[in-house]
């Protein structure tokens, strides 16, 4: 997917939204956006080891992975840019907020990481789902 580099022109920050079936096959593709969305939109420390983008990908990856397993449906990802950092929202049919669980050889360890990444967590419960919106400083 290529994006549009931002002008000064724009009236609001850039954001991208892409909406997926829920299938398994879907994790790859919205990192694949937010790969994308990053090269365009973000500073890259360019000798560091883990950076801004890793943690970024991760909270992709474990908030779209939750809602494969835990949504039927589809799904959608937006990620958008706020001052200082990157907002990462992911919108759901389960209409159940995110919980911790014990680790195990299965999962459990998702939720967490989100959280500890994220400067802001919020999860909105609507009728017909849920929006979980993960706030990233560089």
């Amino acid at each position: 997917m290529e994006l549009p580099p931002a002008t000064p022109h724009d009236a609001r920050p850039p954001q991208v939204s892409v909406d997926f079936e829920g299938a398994p096959g879907c994790i790859a593709e919205a990192r694949e956006t937010a790969v994308t969305f990053l090269g365009h939109h973000a500073p890259r420390a360019p000798h560091a080891r883990h950076t801004f983008h890793d943690d970024v990908l991760l909270v992709v990856s474990e908030l779209v992975t939750n809602a494969v397993r835990h949504a039927p449906g589809p799904l959608s990802l937006e990620l958008g840019l706020l001052p200082g950092g990157i907002v990462v929202t992911v919108r759901d049919t389960n209409a159940s907020a995110p919980r911790s669980r014990p680790p195990d050889r299965t999962g459990g360890r998702g939720w967490p990481i989100v959280q500890s990444l994220a400067t802001r967590v919020r999860v909105v419960l609507r009728g017909d789902g849920k929006t979980v919106h993960a706030e990233l400083a560089w």
